[in-house]
């Protein structure tokens, strides 16, 4: 693991500085499996101070000039906000029980309630993540949580996914336009036609695999026909060729938009991360390769499933690798200078962080 203290090495202005991963399988698989064998004989309670332990890790090897991320988290905070958020929630069903006609309490108020969760929970993730001893912090409030994750998630579905690309650019807006680092600004601003070019790829790739499977069933229609019938005339209905036709293609489509969706969410990382600047002038950037990304999230999923999860470690450190090590930041100016001012400015207000952060409410 880096070293918080590590002496930062030389940065050249306007040079292109990537972020570096430098944890390990065999390191995280032991707190991973600890993590696990805990949770399971706490009756999941122990998950709250786990997500700590994983954040810890990943944080603190994720490295940008030669020093690492910090997460400041404690688990009763995680803890506590999963409860409010379970309490909250079995108090409103219970209402809608006793109270017929108020059965749409729980939807509407859990809808306005949501946003604040968001926003709180947003706040929450940047105030406990800190960076050479200075804190991020989060100012977005509740009307653009609802207009970034609501209303957009309501357009993106109500349009049948047309308007993603939109719902996209609302959440990119919202949250990197509100996130702070040492009272300095993040601002993105993704333009609709990379976006709308990028759903375009996707919708492509999955209707070409729907053209190809189909035209393939058009061609094999007459034997698919007499498959079907000799199943039926052999007696064979109670699981015949139909449940398995059914299986087959209810799998088939899980797994096509599964891919076309990691092909969609590595294009708009690119897009989103490459239009995020900070204090006006420092320009992010995500280069990942969108058939490398599907690679890795797919054989990861499959070794998992076929180590009975054993692998799960392996494969979470492959994808961070790959995440970070493809994400980096070009500063302009002294990059010392830079720095300075805001270790200056974090640390008199990093202070009051540290009891103000609030709870983590799991949104």
């Amino acid at each position: 693991m880096a070293s918080a203290d590590t002496a930062p090495p030389a940065a050249t202005a306007g040079a292109f500085h990537r972020i570096g991963f430098t944890g390990r399988a065999s390191e995280y698989f032991g707190i991973w499996i600890i993590n696990v064998l805990l949770t399971i004989l706490t009756l999941g309670i122990y998950s709250a101070w786990a997500k700590v332990r994983r954040n810890r890790y990943f944080y603190g090897n994720t490295v940008l000039l030669g020093r690492s991320f910090e997460y400041h988290a404690r688990g009763l905070q995680i803890l506590i906000g999963r409860l409010i958020v379970v309490g909250a929630i079995a108090v409103l069903n219970l209402v809608s029980i006793l109270n017929p006609f108020l059965a749409l309490l729980p939807a509407i108020a859990f809808l306005i309630a949501l946003s604040w969760l968001v926003a709180r929970g947003l706040r929450f993730s940047a105030r406990v993540t800190s960076y050479r001893n200075v804190r991020f912090d989060f100012v977005g409030g509740p009307g653009g949580a609802f207009k970034a994750f609501i209303l957009g998630s309501v357009i993106a579905t109500l349009t049948l996914g047309i308007l993603t690309p939109l719902a996209s650019r609302w959440v990119a807006r919202y949250v990197g336009a509100n996130l702070r680092y040492g009272g300095k600004a993040f601002d993105t601003d993704p333009k609709l036609g990379p976006l709308f070019k990028a759903w375009l790829m996707s919708a492509g790739v999955a209707v070409a695999v729907l053209a190809v499977v189909g035209g393939f069933v058009a061609l094999n229609f007459e034997a698919v026909v007499d498959a079907i019938a000799g199943s039926a005339i052999a007696g064979q209905m109670t699981f015949s060729i139909w449940h398995y036709v059914i299986l087959v293609v209810y799998i088939g489509f899980f797994v096509l938009f599964g891919v076309v969706g990691l092909f969609y969410r590595a294009a708009v990382r690119n897009i989103v991360w490459s239009a995020t600047t900070f204090d006006g002038r420092h320009r992010l950037l995500s280069d990942m390769s969108r058939g490398r990304y599907i690679w890795i999230a797919i054989s990861n999923v499959i070794v998992t499933i076929l180590t009975l999860g054993l692998m799960r470690p392996w494969a979470a450190v492959r994808l961070a690798r790959y995440v970070y090590e493809h994400t980096g930041v070009t500063f302009v100016g002294d990059v010392g200078e830079l720095f300075s001012a805001i270790e200056a400015q974090g640390s008199a207000v990093g202070a009051e962080f540290m009891d103000f952060e609030g709870f983590d409410f799991g949104f």
